[in-house]
């Protein structure tokens, strides 16, 4: 399996929601929150992939954005 690819779909909340939530957490000292440092490398991909294809992180409504997005993938009570 090592020169297969895996592909992942989200949605643009699904990926501006994800996106902001790895900002945060590399943010952080990774070490603390994720124990192997084998996933550092995909966590740093995903997040870098993200940042280059959603253009909504540059927004200047970004926080209205994310929060809008927030707010359709919570589940309904």
């Amino acid at each position: 399996m090592n020169d297969s690819q895996v592909t992942i779909k989200l949605t643009g909340d699904e990926a501006l929601a994800l996106s902001h939530w790895l900002e945060k957490l590399q943010m952080t000292d990774l070490s603390r929150v994720v124990d192997d440092p084998a996933v550092w490398a995909p966590i740093h991909r995903i997040a870098g992939t993200l940042d280059k294809t959603l253009p909504e992180l540059f927004a200047s409504d970004y926080d209205q954005r994310l929060e809008s997005a927030r707010q359709r993938l919570r589940p309904q009570d």
